[in-house]
């Protein structure tokens, strides 16, 4: 499992659409080995993107609730990265 994803599962406030598409990001660049894209990787990299992030967010409608948060804070969530979103980088 890539270290770098962390549990969205019984978040509170719920996981949002952007912390989901952000984790199945990471998921297919770790999988495929793509950390730039060109015009030759870019449809398949967002296609699988997509599907990733769709499956996901089925995925966490569909499990029960859990009864504590997960041990991590997600990196949209932490204020340094906030930060840095917030500066443009």
């Amino acid at each position: 499992m890539c270290r770098n994803i962390t549990e969205l599962r019984g978040l509170e406030p719920a996981a949002t659409a952007e912390e989901i598409e952000a984790a199945a990001r990471q998921y297919v660049r770790k999988v495929s080995g793509i950390h730039k894209l060109s015009d030759a990787n870019r449809e398949p990299f967002e296609r699988a993107v997509a599907e990733v992030t769709e499956t996901t967010a089925r995925l966490l409608a569909e499990l029960p609730q859990r009864r504590q948060p997960p041990p991590t804070v997600p990196p949209l969530r932490r204020p340094e990265v906030r930060a840095r979103m917030a500066a443009g980088g």
